[in-house]
């Protein structure tokens, strides 16, 4: 018996071709697609989110490894099916739900407070912290001081050096410390330019200075002798208790008269440390840019009087950022509202500073 085929298988048939027409036109489409995307990319790696990566899970899962092999997909079958298995094992996983057993872990803030304190006073000891941090309402035994300490590599008060910060020092002293360093200014003279030396101290709680000398030859003598008019009665030493100086052999004089014939204590810093010297520092790069920079000295007069005219510019014109924006000696016209505006000019004008008149 022959089979006939009937019209309608026809069409059946040329819809089921055109289908897989489509399909297979779809399919490598998205092949060269993946194609130019895997040139695009290299062997950048694609972050994906959680959910992102759950559905292509799924999607890779019901593929299988051969079909995602054949479509050349961005991401490698095992890649996939890796996702699929951790999806399983993460469904599974009832460890977060568990109910944690033993003792809380210490808050950070606590942990902090108490790195804080061991830092800031080297000498206290785990009792001594846990009281101060009870003092401040945090109540905890001092065997969790002692492990916090030796968790973060700080070692018991016996054992730690009971060094102090340079912070921490400046603010214990902050009365009657004071600094002095050099600084060098070219000046023309009748030999010719010459290196002259200027000698400067400052008091860091007021922020007032004091050209102690100007000087081409810094010796011994000229430095001794500058000493003893800093230190005697009326001297700006008259109060230190603590000298801030570098290593510059130009002060061996002076460190040598601190300790022989004062109760100053002379503070050595560091080599190359001109940042634990920063108020100093901070003034002679003002002086410089401010007035030296700017002027060219014909002998050593005329660059005395450009330090004195500067100074006071300083203590009593300037408002000083490190001091609230307030001046060192602030005149009686400060704050004043009515009268003239003026201005005082100091330098030729270099120096400026606006006031009220108030006559």
């Amino acid at each position: 018996m022959e089979y006939v085929m009937q019209p309608w298988h026809l069409l059946v048939y040329a819809l089921i071709s055109w289908v897989n027409r489509e399909q297979q036109l779809t399919i490598e489409y998205l092949k060269t697609e993946n194609s130019i995307l895997r040139e695009k990319i290299g062997k950048k790696r694609i972050l994906l989110t959680d959910e992102q990566r759950r559905r292509q899970a799924v999607k890779g899962k019901m593929l299988g490894r051969k079909l995602l092999s054949e479509l050349g997909a961005i991401f490698t079958p095992d890649t996939i099916l890796r996702w699929h298995r951790e999806l399983i094992a993460r469904k599974w996983d009832y460890s977060p739900k568990a109910q944690r057993v033993g003792r809380p872990r210490i808050r950070q803030e606590i942990v902090e407070y108490i790195l804080q304190f061991a830092k800031e006073n080297p000498t206290w000891g785990a009792d001594r912290i846990q009281g101060a941090l009870a003092n401040v309402g945090f109540h905890i035994t001092d065997t969790t001081v002692r492990n916090v300490l030796k968790a973060n590599g700080i070692e018991p008060v016996p054992d730690r050096p009971a060094s102090m910060s340079w912070q921490t020092f400046l603010k214990a002293h902050w009365e009657a410390i004071f600094a002095v360093d050099f600084t060098t200014v070219e000046v023309w003279t009748k030999t010719g330019l010459t290196t002259f030396y200027v000698m400067v101290l400052m008091e860091l709680k007021t922020r007032r200075v004091e050209i102690a000398g100007v000087t081409t030859n810094p010796n011994k003598q000229w430095v001794t002798q500058v000493s003893r008019n800093l230190t005697c009665d009326d001297g700006f030493l008259e109060r230190a208790s603590h000298l801030i100086l570098d290593r510059d052999m130009c002060f061996q004089p002076l460190l040598t008269f601190l300790r022989d014939q004062t109760d100053i204590e002379p503070v050595l810093l560091p080599p190359k440390s001109p940042n634990m010297n920063a108020y100093l520092e901070r003034f002679m790069r003002s002086l410089k840019s401010e007035c030296l920079r700017k002027m060219i000295f014909f002998g050593q007069h005329s660059l005395e009087r450009a330090l004195r005219e500067y100074v006071a510019h300083y203590h009593s014109e300037r408002n000083h950022q490190g001091l609230d924006n307030q001046l060192i000696d602030p005149g009686e016209e400060i704050g004043c509202v009515a009268g003239k505006i003026e201005c005082r000019e100091r330098l030729g004008g270099l120096l400026k500073y606006y006031y009220r008149d108030a006559a």
